[in-house]
């Protein structure tokens, strides 16, 4: 034995550098750094006294940055090593800098790369310093010969090959000659470099397409270039050699056939210094990117034995051959024949040779160290009988890319950073931490996940458990990517080749990370510094706390109380659903008593709260309301204002409202109002996308269709009627009511009208009819000749009646429509009931049973339901109108009771507000404009808008007459004339019809008959490719309906996730401090949230962080503050010259049809404007040239603004 081997037997690994340096007579008195002493009981004096050790090599400099610094810096520190870290001026914040016990700036002045390629200021550094080693880690020097020689000519040990090794090897074209010396295939290539694209064609002469470029000096596949055809060759050759000359300083290429399919297949191997060289088994690096490898194995799954052998023979044969000295990998391709090929010997530690370490149990990089300390591989105890290998482990490189943009790296800042972990991970990481800035200077590569299992199935599935549970926020990554690649049946396989990516584009079909907490929180930062930003809220929510849910009672025996836990499986719906429509309809006539509908849910709070009321608080009464209500004839809880509501102002889905109550409620049926010809919209449509809406509105749960038209237009109906009775509903054709029946004065909307509507509508094969006073116009005595007059001409007609109680009669008029049998009335749950909205529940239900017309409901269930919504009410006071009392001046400007409210709370945005008298006044004028038409949505805000633009331009009935034709109305007014609604009863009002449209279209039959029908399916797929594959066809029908607040509702979606989940308080009002929080994001997943702290203003970016802490968590948000981004900005005004173009009201601009010296005719547009909801045009007063152009779109403008100037 050895002087050697007898100082290192028995030894640890740890001493064996010592004892081996000792043995050599190494100099003890190697200066440390200058200045700096031992500490007594410092981390450094700790570390080398458990070690046992205090030198000679006792200091290594890794001249590299990041994960592998890290790494290396590890290993050190267990063989008792001080470490030095070298940063360029963009890594000052680089984690590698603290994981080392020194750090040092280099390449001051340089560009991010060039620092870490400064070789002689590297090499400065370490000689100041007292470095005895430099590892070079992978990329930047670690392959350049002349960096290892200037390290050793100063003295200082190369933690690598020899320079002449990597001299010969580090040059492909050198390592080829080498291969085909020794013997080891290769794959056909050119013999040395190619200087020029001319001086590939006799290679490709002889061996054809496709063939690959290669950098003779590079890796990691930069400077590579597969082509397959002549054509593409002289660009592709080009690239290669300029990407070469960027990456490693040199542009020589070579060129080799390309093999179609391959396997990548790599051996590690450690050779030390007197020319005994090992394998540590080979990994299967095939799952790669443009040559990048993305995911590796190890050992290599399904290689035949023969062929692995024959492998790792071959790279020990090259390594001797080459003398080599420390970590090397010899790389080989393997075709479909089994047959190998090899590539190149990387004179370096690779990324992936932690899963080598994985298999193996040997430290890799402590080889490297003691090699390189003179260490032999006899006395590590690593010769070839004495390595084995256990299981299988798969490395994945996480890094900051969008695979779903191809791959682009990401930047920014890590906002949150949950790393995996358990048996057999093994994480790998730099600046793998909440708050790490991520920087375009270097490599993507975040942190490297590493697992090991007994088998390769184990170990997939322990890789996709570690990716699953990484959280990271704030940056893209490519997890979804990894995910999506370790699921594919070709990687469960474990049989893949190089090309696998780029041959299987159904990879790319990702599934995204939902990222809702940190979208919740960015909502609620949002809300704690701007305050709530959802349209007509005045003011915070009242109320504080929880509303608290009441006790239900049997309905006949109050003594029991009803276990609500689940929903009441008794009601009419059952009829719906086991017998069908004209069953429903027949038991529903055959009732002795009068039912009701419930409005609260739809019509109710769209009078009394602006439409504004969230799902959550409907869904959080809905099974008691299953019990409690079980004999009501109908719940009203979607379509009319609700359903774009929901998506534009709610930022809530209206199918999934419909879905969730459809299942909390399932016995009682559900109602919607749907406009015939234009369903849950405004405007006309396709006949396909009213027949698709109402078969999806089916299917997600709707029973009852209350279908209506805003002028009565029959045509409209009938369209509305099919399509509801196609879809399997129940028809509930309706007529919108006006006038007043017992009134000899009133003498267009008579009795004989209402009738023979009536039975057109019978005639089409509705199940019930529907009355519909939207302005509570219907009076006592009018209900009883009316409803009487049906009831008798009708007898087995079912007959439903709604109305408001904007003047304070509707419980009396619902009593007499119940007297002169109506079989259904409307109401509203007390506390939501009155002034705009239906008469109260309690008042008409406890009147109707004294009347032995009983509804089937108990007080006492009332009172109870009506505790839980008097809290909400008070939840809901930002939203309440200012309508404090009856006012039977309904009778006079017939105004619809939802119109009403959100007409007034409309006039005082628009800055009309003090003139709500004059508004009401104008309404009569507009609505005699119009030829005294039926006014529901959208013919009500027809009106609506015509009365406002008549107040805002201080217009009165005549001057509108006089003016017609040069007047820029509003779009709807526009549109009502041209007959985009349909054909009012009496027709339209002339001249004013021709001089308001003039030369714009006129529409005299149904408006969507001759539309051409839409497809579907294109516009799913248009959907998907811009929003994502969770769209479905419910939701094409949205868009179908509302295609801009679609688009809308989707990016915010798209940047805060659901919504739906935070309750109400929340979602409108601002956290208090300390204030925690807890919101159920899915069943068994609950965050615990507290508001900490609402930063400074950054008064460079406008923007504040907000700090929450997450289930314990402390996490940050950047809120951007708008109110520190309000600029004042003084806006000319309009002149009386005609060319001086005014704004007509106060608004936003959508669209400017103009620019600057464009020649434009009198009554071109010029601009369109949108306030609440109504558009207008404005058009050109004169003929002319556009002097300027003063709006842009998004602009907010008031009214007399000037908008364009034009020379005339």
């Amino acid at each position: 034995m050895s002087t050697a081997q007898s100082i290192l037997a028995g030894s640890s690994t740890h001493n064996q550098i010592e004892a081996w340096a000792s043995h050599l007579g190494a100099d003890q008195s190697v200066p440390g750094t200058p200045g700096v002493g031992a500490v007594p009981n410092s981390i450094i004096s700790m570390r080398k006294k458990q070690a046992g050790h205090s030198g000679p090599l006792k200091k290594v400099l890794v001249a590299n940055r990041g994960e592998i610094a890290i790494r290396v810096f590890r290993t050190a520190h267990e063989l008792a090593m001080s470490t030095v870290a070298i940063y360029s001026h963009e890594d000052r914040l680089g984690a590698h800098r603290y994981k080392s016990d020194e750090s040092y700036l280099v390449g001051k002045g340089m560009t991010p790369v060039a620092a870490y390629l400064a070789q002689d200021d590297i090499i400065r550094v370490a000689l100041e310093h007292g470095v005895d080693m430099i590892h070079p880690g992978y990329g930047f020097l670690s392959e350049n010969a002349s960096f290892a020689k200037k390290v050793e000519d100063a003295g200082i040990a190369f933690i690598g090959p020899r320079p002449e090794t990597i001299d010969s090897l580090g040059d492909k074209t050198k390592a080829r000659t080498l291969a085909m010396k020794t013997q080891v295939p290769v794959v056909p290539g050119t013999p040395g470099p190619v200087d020029t694209y001319q001086d590939g064609a006799a290679f490709i002469e002889e061996y054809g397409f496709p063939v690959i470029i290669k950098a003779a000096m590079g890796g990691g596949g930069r400077g590579m270039r597969v082509v397959r055809d002549k054509e593409s060759f002289k660009e592709n050759f080009e690239r290669a050699v300029s990407e070469a000359k960027s990456a490693f300083g040199d542009g020589t290429v070579f060129i080799e056939r390309f093999l179609d399919h391959p396997r990548h297949i790599e051996v590690q191997l450690l050779a030390d210094g007197e020319g005994n060289c090992v394998h540590l088994f080979e990994r299967d690096c095939s799952v790669q990117r443009r040559h990048q490898k993305v995911v590796e194995v190890a050992p290599a799954p399904h290689l035949d034995e023969p062929v692995r052998q024959a492998i790792l023979n071959d790279a020990l044969k090259l390594a001797r051959a080459v003398g080599y000295r420390n970590a090397g990998t010899a790389e080989f391709l393997v075709d479909q024949q089994g047959r190998h090929y090899f590539i190149e010997i990387n004179p370096r530690i690779q990324v992936e040779h932690t899963i080598t370490e994985e298999i193996t149990g040997i430290d890799i990089v402590a080889a490297q160290i003691q090699i390189a300390a003179g260490v032999t591989l006899e006395q590590l105890g690593l010769t070839q009988e004495n390595i084995h290998r256990r299981g299988f482990a798969i490395q994945c490189r996480i890094t900051t890319e969008d695979a779903a943009a191809g791959f682009q790296p990401d930047t920014g800042k890590i906002e949150v950073y949950r790393s995996a972990g358990g048996n057999g991970v093994r994480l790998d990481a730099s600046s793998g931490y909440a708050g790490a800035q991520i920087t375009p200077h270097y490599d993507s590569l975040l942190v490297k996940c590493s697992v090991s299992g007994a088998t390769y199935e184990v170990a997939r599935r322990k890789m996709l458990r570690a990716l699953v549970e990484f959280r990271i926020r704030g940056v893209k990554t490519n997890i979804p990517f990894l995910i999506r690649l370790l699921t594919h049946p070709v990687f469960e396989s474990g049989k893949t080749w190089t090309t696998f990516i780029d041959d299987t584009p159904e990879l790319f079909k990702l599934v995204q990370s939902q990222n809702r907490a940190q979208k919740l929180l960015a909502y609620l930062g949002d809300v704690a510094v701007n305050g709530s930003s959802i349209m007509g809220q005045m003011g915070e929510p009242g109320l504080k706390t929880e509303a608290m849910i009441p006790v239900i009672v049997d309905n006949n025996d109050s003594s029991k109380v009803v276990d609500t836990s689940v929903p009441c499986e008794n009601g009419w719906r059952n009829i719906i659903v086991n017998e069908g429509p004209e069953a429903f309809a027949k038991a529903i006539r055959g009732y002795k008593g009068c039912l009701i509908m419930d409005t609260t849910w739809r019509d109710a709070h769209q009078s009394l709260l602006a439409t504004r009321m969230r799902t959550v608080d409907m869904a959080n009464i809905a099974r008691e309301t299953s019990h409690a209500l079980q004999n009501a004839y109908s719940l009203e809880c979607w379509g009319g204002a609700t359903f774009d509501v929901a998506m534009r102002f709610l930022y809530e889905d209206p199918w999934d409202r419909l879905r969730t109550l459809r299942k909390l409620v399932p016995n009682i049926p559900l109602q919607a109002l749907v406009r015939g010809a234009n369903a849950v919209g405004y405007t006309s449509y396709p006949d396909n996308a009213i027949y698709e809406f109402s078969k999806k509105a089916v299917e997600a749960g709707l029973d009852i269709f209350r279908v209506f038209d805003s002028l009565n237009y029959f045509e409209n109906m009938k369209l509305g009627i099919d399509a509801a009775k196609k879809a399997g509903g129940v028809v509930e054709g309706t007529i919108c009511y006006s006038g007043d029946v017992a009134n000899p004065k009133k003498t267009k909307y008579t009795l004989q009208y209402y009738l023979d509507l009536t039975k057109q509508l019978v005639d089409e094969g509705i199940h019930v009819l529907g009355i519909k006073d939207m302005a509570g116009l219907l009076k006592p005595q009018a209900a009883t000749m009316l409803i009487g007059a049906i009831r008798k001409e009708y007898p087995d007609l079912p007959i439903h009646v709604h109305s408001h109680d904007t003047a304070g009669i509707a419980a009396a008029s619902m009593i007499a429509c119940a007297i002169a049998g109506a079989d259904v009335v409307d109401v509203a749950i007390d506390d939501l009931s009155g002034l705009t909205s239906q008469p109260a529940m309690g008042a008409v239900c406890i009147a109707l049973e004294q009347s032995g017309l009983g509804t089937g409901i108990s007080h006492e269930n009332i009172q109870a339901l009506n505790s839980y919504w008097s809290q909400i009410r008070v939840l809901y006071k930002c939203f309440e109108a200012n309508v404090r009392a009856s006012d039977s001046g309904v009778f006079d400007h017939e105004m619809p009771g939802g119109q009403y409210t959100n007409l007034q709370f409309q006039a005082s945005q628009l800055g009309l507000g003090t003139q709500w008298i004059e508004i009401k006044k104008k309404y009569i004028e507009a609505n005699q404009l119009c030829g005294d038409i039926i006014k529901v949505t959208p013919s009500s805000k027809t009106v609506g808008d015509f009365a406002q633009f008549m107040v805002s331009n201080n217009l009165s009935k005549q001057d509108v007459i006089d003016r017609a034709s040069s007047l820029d109305f509003p779009q709807s007014v526009v549109e009502f004339f041209q007959g985009y609604l349909g054909q009012p009863y009496g027709g339209f009002p002339e001249p004013l019809r021709s001089n308001i449209i003039r030369d714009k279209a006129r529409i005299d039959k149904r408006p969507g008959l001759e539309m051409k029908p839409l497809d579907f399916k294109k516009i799913k797929e248009e959907l998907r490719e811009r929003f994502g594959s969770h769209i479905s066809d419910y939701d094409v029908s949205s868009y179908c309906m509302y295609p801009k607040v679609f688009e809308e509702y989707q990016g915010f979606v798209e940047k805060y996730g659901d919504l739906s989940v935070v309750p109400t308080r929340f979602f409108l009002g601002k956290p208090e401090i300390g204030e925690e929080l807890t919101i159920s994001i899915e069943q068994g997943k609950t965050l615990t949230i507290k508001l900490l702290a609402v930063g400074t203003l950054n008064t460079d970016k406008g923007t504040r962080e907000v700090f929450f802490e997450l289930n314990g968590e402390t996490r940050a948000v950047v809120i951007q503050d708008t109110n520190a981004a309000i600029e004042h900005v003084s806006r000319e005004k309009a002149s009386s010259d005609p060319g001086s173009v005014g704004s007509p009201m106060s608004g936003v601009v959508i669209d400017v049809r103009v620019k600057e010296g464009q020649e434009v005719k009198a009554g071109d547009p010029l601009c369109v404007l949108s306030a609440m909801k109504m558009e207008s045009v404005v058009s050109s007063p004169v003929s002319g040239k556009v002097k300027r152009v003063l709006v842009k779109e998004s602009d907010s403008i008031a009214q007399g603004d000037l908008t364009v100037e034009i020379t005339h």
